[in-house]
């Protein structure tokens, strides 16, 4: 479990990443795949798709750092080089959901329901 804490190269800690969101300096992205965002995904992380990490930004994104997380930390962390190549401030979740949910950040759901993650 503790593993999930540290941050990995490149990676913030589920606190960092929550923290970055809720002063504005950073958007959070979910890369899962739609299922599983909406099941459970972090307060405000919008969804966009792994193989959509190559696409234009969405607006929220303009002028702030990224931060993409998925389940455990590994699509999230692929995600981050192609838009670290377009000259994007990017970062993943290390750990993914298992880990903001394990250390008990919120996980919402369907209709702001507390979320799962599978």
């Amino acid at each position: 479990m503790f593993s999930l804490l540290r941050r990995s190269p490149g990676g913030l800690i589920p606190r960092q990443a929550r923290q970055q969101a809720e002063d504005g300096t950073a958007v959070v992205f979910d890369v899962r795949e739609a299922a599983e965002w909406e099941a459970g995904h972090a307060p405000g992380a919008p969804h966009l798709p792994h193989p959509m990490a190559g696409a234009p930004l969405p607006a929220a994104a303009r002028g702030r750092s990224v931060v993409t997380v998925c389940q455990s930390g590994h699509r999230s962390r692929q995600a981050v080089k192609p838009l670290t190549g377009r000259g994007v401030r990017a970062a993943h979740v290390a750990g993914g959901m298992t880990g903001r949910a394990r250390v008990g950040l919120p996980v919402i759901g369907p209709g702001g329901s507390n979320g799962v993650i599978p």
